[in-house]
């Protein structure tokens, strides 16, 4: 990323650090219902096995407490050291590394990973330049998953495009979100394969604690719905090194 990039992101890990998690909006019983049902995703996704898993953006580790619950070796990374002494403090084991890094230009060897994940962390980086350094990392046959925000639901647009909305929602200056079959066409050109780009998640984290369980179904089954399932919150976004 360039200089001015990385100095916003920094300075956005210093506000989280200071204000708390509850920015990220996974405290209330939607968010967590939500949070839940992402880990599991990640974590059917890659598995069990002892494999080598990167982490991008780990953040404070709530992330990274979660896939490290698996036989997996991970090493998570973040441009902000702030947040990454917070996640060292949550999460002491051996098979957890932690890295000061920039997404976009690490020093791993080429072809190290298994895996690289991250969970709302590609809208903060400069995309083109992060999935090339994704597929140096990676393994022949190796795989990568991120859950990021969709450009098509009517409150992200808002809130990525407009400079006061996204100040006052917590956002860094220069965090976006995807249009489908935009990032499908990036990741196609830098030369991935089996490629998806998934719509889901239409559970609002302000969804009252007692409506959480009963809407769920009903809001999952519009992920299913011609249309209506692209304007989902957010988008799982896979595919394949070949």
């Amino acid at each position: 990323m360039n200089q001015g990039r990385i100095e916003n992101e920094i300075e956005h890990g210093k506000l989280i650090a200071k204000e708390g998690e509850e920015i990220w909006n996974w405290s209330s019983a939607a968010g967590r219902a939500r949070w839940d049902r992402r880990c599991k995703i990640f974590t059917s996704f890659f598995g069990n096995e002892g494999k080598k898993v990167l982490e991008i953006g780990c953040g404070t580790g709530l992330f990274t407490a979660e896939i490290a619950k698996t036989k997996n070796e991970i090493w998570a990374i973040d441009i902000s050291e702030d947040l990454l002494d917070l996640a060292k403090k949550r999460i002491v084991q051996d098979k957890v590394i932690f890295k000061i890094a920039d997404a976009c230009k690490t020093d791993f060897e080429d072809g190290f990973f298994d895996f690289v994940v991250g969970s709302s962390v590609l809208h903060h980086l400069d995309v083109e330049a992060a999935i090339k350094e994704f597929f140096r990392l990676l393994k022949p046959s190796g795989k990568f998953m991120f859950t990021e925000p969709n450009m098509m639901n009517p409150q992200i647009a808002l809130q990525k495009n407009i400079p006061f909305l996204k100040k006052a929602l917590g956002d860094s200056p220069d965090e976006t979100a995807f249009f489908r079959w935009s990032i499908k066409k990036k990741l196609e050109k830098q030369g991935f394969k089996e490629i998806k780009v998934v719509p889901f998640d239409f559970m609002h984290p302000a969804v009252p604690r007692f409506l959480v369980k009963s809407l769920a179904p009903a809001l999952n089954f519009l992920e299913r719905m011609p249309i209506i399932k692209e304007i989902a919150g957010s988008l799982i976004i896979s595919g394949v090194k070949r």
